[in-house]
Parts: C-alpha cells; structure tokens; sequence
C-alpha cells in the first residue's frame, strides 16, 4: 500500500511540473465548469433539446447516473474514507482554485460524475457518448492538473461512477439502437412524396410541436407532399375520422398513416389489418413503444420507407370473448388486467392538474395502498393476482418490467404474473422492484405461450389494451396472435453480414454491455 502511494505522490508531482501544451486555460476552467455538476446539468440540456428521443432518454440516463454517483462519493465514501489533500506547493498558481475544497480527497467527486454522466449517456447512444467522452476525460483530468487530487482519487473516481451507470440499468434497461426484427414483405407499396398516403394526426395523443416551429401536420407535409393530413381535434370523433382515412386510402390504392401514441397505433392497427391496408406510423405519443421497436423512432424514419415500399409484417395480440358478449380486440403492445387498469384510470383523472408523471407516481402510490388481489382462472387453473400481463411477443429483458421486443413475428405471447396468493405480496414486490430482484421474485412469475385463456373475469370488468383502458362485459377471453396480420412501414434493414453477426451478438449480450456491440 505505501509502494502505491509514493507511486501516486510522485505521478501527482511529475504532472505538477509539466507544461502541457493547450491545458491551460482550458483544464481549469473545465473543472470550475463542472462543480456542482453544472457542466453535465447544461450538457443534457443541450442533448435534449437539440437531439431526438434517443438523445432524450440518453440525457435523461446520464443525470440520473451522475445522482447515484455523486451520492455515494461525495456522502458514503468521502466520510468513509478520510485521505489529506495534496499539498499545492508545487503546482503553479496559476493553476489551482481560488477555492480549494476542504473534504476528503479519495475518491474524486468530479471525475465519479463525469464518469457516470458519459457511461449512461453512451449505454443509450454510442455516438452521443463517444461526443461526451472527451468532455469527461477532460474534466477527470483536470482535478490532477489543478492540485486537488492525487491521480488515483481520479481513478476510484471513474471506476464508481461507470458502476453507478452501470446499475441504472437495473431499474431502467437501455433500449437498443437496433430495432425487433421481422421478416420482410415486399406487397407494400412505394409512394413517392406519399402519393395514396392518407395520416391522421391525433391531437389529443399530445403530439408535440416538432422543431423548427412547424406543426405536425406541417411538418409531415414538407416530408410528404403528395400525403392527405388529417386532423382529430379535441371534439373530433376519433375512430370516425379513421375510418374515413382508411377509406379514402383504400380508393386510393395507398396506404393508412397514423401519428399519435401508442393507443392510435393501435386503433389504426386494427382498422388497417381488417382492411389489408399497409400502416405507417409516425410516432407522437410520450412513449411511443411500437414505434421505436419497429425501429421508426422520427418521421424521417416512416417517411423514406414510405417512399422506399420498404415494409415488414408483424403480428397482432388479440382478445377474443368466449363468453358474456363484447367484440375481440386487438394489441400491438400490451394486454393487461388487475391493479394497472385501475392506475391508469387514477391518472388520467388527475394528470390534467399534476402532469402525466406525478400523477403517476402519485395513482401508483394509492393502487398499491388500496387495491386488493383478483380471482381469475388462469387455463383452468384458479389464480389469485394482482396483476396479469400478455404481451405482443418476448420482451425483454427477462427478469424486470418488460422494456423493449427483438422480434416482432415470433407468435409468442409473454405471459407475466403477480401472485396474490403469497404472504406480504404488495410489500415484497414493492422490495423487490425498488432493489432490482424482482425477476428473482417469488411473487412474480414469467411465461411464454402461443394462447391463454382467462375466465371468471365477471369481477374484472377493465382491462388495458396498449395502455388504454376497456370495459370490457367478457367473462372468459381467449388472448392469442394474429400471426404476420400487420403490414407496418419501416426502413429496409442492413444486409452487411458482419454487421448481422453484430446485431446477434449484441441481443445476446448483458443489456448493461449492449452499447459496445451496436452498429
């Protein structure tokens, strides 16, 4: 250990003497820049607002890394572990502080935050990581370069802030850069500058102004010009204005667009696939999760495979009534019944005055507190659940709140379940999602089934298709696949066979490590 410390004492020396070419005034005022995480907070400021969705979620996951970092640093390790400061004498005064800091110098605070900002960042984007990197190495380096830390506090100081990157994927896992993969189809056809395209945009889906100041419908317009647009206002009959979209598409020989979140997707889901018309989806909702495992993550992306004919065939989630009356209906996402109906309900009532996502913390909150278990029969079996999830194909990952499908024709259905039956069930799910065990969890319990069948449903009379709730008057439901129903636009998929090789690769992979394999 003292072999160790004079090693560090004599690098911290030989960097003190050094004149490096350009560092200064840079490296100072990089490490002024980046107190109190200023840097990092105006760094994601700029991704998200510049960037897209994947710069958002990348941004998003970068703060949140830095949090988790600075918190153990700064409040659990520094008071752990007490190590002096380096005496200053030998570094220029031109270099150091006017404000020297007076806690412990093991390990480095800056470079753990620098460290677990890029890591989450690159774990969401490898180009936007591979832009930030350089920022990071800079300031890590800095705290050497400005007396405030031996070389090795900078080292701990990145090793605990990747490991704190590394651990949000636990709770949140990355979404990869690859999109699910479905075969091709080739019946799809090209529409230059979106001749025979009718797209409904949805207001009341909370579509965002896109850049620039255009609206949707402009926007879409400039990408499309040949496109018929659409637009449901707030006191618009929603699936009126649909299926007279899909008419005029059908004379028209063309295809059905939809822009809004994931319950108009699935709305124009159903009507294309009973009409045979090819769908392209614009996304616009907050979520937005067929759009981006289809791999259309922006309207440029639909736009070219719309002009392209590029499109693929996936499968469709339907729920059928076996008995007690009510029509099937059909899921691109999600088929859920239990307490989730029930939240979602809680927040739609009360999102208008708080916002979407407190009035979701707040509606989880009160469902955990008051709901109750419900008794179903699972494929005849009695079952005591507080919740049922069917899922349009495998999603992944296993173990953890499904996130994201690697395939979108595979006739699966991932069947997930909270059992009601154990003891403290509510409490202990609660533990097991907040420590990230849940997919060791007793309480809960995974499946994949090409059909299910549910019945004595006559207590369970909301269900949830693709986050929007249904009452539904079935009592038995037999939930299955549409196999290749769906014939959606997306741009045609890379045929280089080592990048391939990288696309397998990578689904196999531990998703923390996906970022290193995408293309």
């Amino acid at each position: 250990m003292r072999r160790i410390s004079d090693f560090d004492r004599r690098l911290f020396a030989r960097v003190a003497d050094s004149r490096l070419r350009g560092a200064h005034p840079l490296l100072p005022r990089l490490s002024r820049a980046a107190d109190h995480g200023r840097l990092w907070f105006g760094t994601a400021g700029v991704l998200a607002t510049v960037g897209g969705r994947t710069a958002r979620r990348a941004a998003l996951r970068g703060i949140g890394s830095l949090a988790a970092a600075s918190l153990v640093s700064n409040v659990v390790v520094k008071w752990t572990v007490a190590r002096k400061r380096p005496v200053t004498d030998t570094v220029p005064l031109v270099r150091q502080l006017r404000r020297q800091p007076w806690t412990s110098s093991f390990p480095s605070g800056h470079s753990a935050s620098a460290a677990a900002f890029a890591t989450g960042v690159a774990l969401e984007s490898s180009r936007y990581g591979l832009m930030v990197a350089p920022l990071a190495a800079a300031v890590a380096a800095s705290r050497v370069y400005v007396g405030v830390h031996y070389p090795s506090d900078v080292l701990a100081g990145i090793a605990l802030g990747v490991g704190a990157a590394a651990l949000t994927c636990r709770y949140w896992p990355p979404r990869p850069e690859v999109p699910a993969q479905a075969r091709p189809r080739i019946s799809a056809p090209a529409l230059p500058k979106g001749e025979g395209l009718v797209v409904l945009v949805n207001q009341r889906a909370g579509v965002a102004t896109p850049t620039g100041g255009f609206t949707v419908a402009e926007q879409l317009q400039v990408l499309l010009p040949a496109a018929e647009i659409l637009e449901c206002g707030p006191d618009d009959d929603f699936m009126d204005l649909l299926r007279q979209a899909a008419r005029r598409a059908a004379d028209r020989a063309g295809a059905l667009g939809i822009c809004g979140g994931d319950g108009s997707v699935n709305a124009a889901a159903t009507v294309a696939a009973e009409r045979g018309l090819p769908l392209a989806v614009f996304p616009g909702g907050t979520l937005d999760h067929f759009a981006l495992d289809l791999g259309v993550p922006a309207f440029e992306d639909t736009a070219h495979a719309v002009t392209e004919g590029d499109a693929v065939a996936v499968d469709l989630g339907r729920a059928t009534p076996l008995a007690g009356g009510g029509e099937t209906s059909q899921f691109v996402n999600t088929f859920s019944i239990g307490f989730y109906p029930e939240l979602v309900r809680i927040r739609e009532s009360m999102e208008g005055r708080l916002g979407k996502w407190p009035a979701a913390a707040v509606a989880l909150t009160r469902v955990l507190r008051t709901a109750s278990p419900m008794e179903v029969e699972v494929n005849g079996r009695p079952r005591r659940l507080w919740m049922l999830f069917a899922g349009n194909g495998v999603y992944s990952p296993e173990g953890f709140a499904p996130t994201y499908r690697q395939q979108l024709d595979d006739g699966l259905l991932d069947v997930r379940a909270i059992d009601g039956e154990e003891r403290l069930a509510r409490t202990r799910l609660l533990i097991s999602a907040l420590t990230g065990t849940l997919g060791r969890s007793h309480v809960y319990t995974t499946r994949r089934m090409r059909q299910l069948r549910l019945s004595g449903l006559h207590a369970v009379d909301s269900r949830a298709y693709d986050g929007e709730v249904a009452d539904d008057p079935a009592e038995e439901l037999l939930i299955d696949k549409w196999p290749r129903a769906l014939t959606v636009y997306r741009p045609a998929e890379p045929q280089n066979e080592l990048l391939q090789r990288a696309r397998t690769a990578a689904a196999k992979a531990p998703h923390w490590w996906r970022s290193l394999l995408r293309k």
